[in-house]
């Protein structure tokens, strides 16, 4: 067997990596990150109308945009969005939202208790839902203490 030139190697090995258009990336993300923030500001315009204050309205725009982003996760079309726009679709609120629940979609297989519920804890981590869940313990208790 011949041994190969390490030169040769490195130069072959470029050769075959795949050359990304940067340009083409980050039009593509600034496009669709753009998009996901336009929707963003209709939602806000929209909760703005029906008269919420400054912060149910920020509230309200924050519980949407996560819904939406991990709705469209479980269907699938988030990821696809992914694949194409890059960061654009990463970096708003939405793309918080499917970096919650795409993994734990892979376990879906396994059943909605010993499969998504269980590896909720391993795969967002313990301080994500430690922190979702004291918060609406104590958004809870808020509520009740003020009525």
């Amino acid at each position: 067997m011949d041994k190969i030139n390490p030169k040769d190697y490195n130069k072959y090995v470029q050769e075959k990596i795949p050359k990304p258009s940067y340009l083409k990336n980050c039009l593509w993300a600034f496009f669709v990150g753009g998009l996901i923030c336009t929707f963003g500001q209709f939602v806000i315009n929209f909760y703005k109308s029906l008269g919420l204050d400054k912060e149910g309205v920020s509230t309200a725009t924050a519980i949407t945009l996560v819904f939406l982003g991990a709705f469209f996760t479980g269907l699938g079309l988030y990821d696809k969005l992914g694949k194409r726009a890059g960061a654009g679709s990463i970096v708003p609120i939405t793309g918080f939202a499917n970096s919650i629940v795409s993994p734990a979609m892979e376990f879906k297989r396994e059943g909605f208790i010993f499969g998504v519920a269980a590896r909720m804890f391993t795969i967002a981590g313990p301080v994500l839902v430690y922190g979702f869940g004291s918060s609406v313990i104590v958004g809870l208790i808020y509520y009740l203490i003020k009525k």
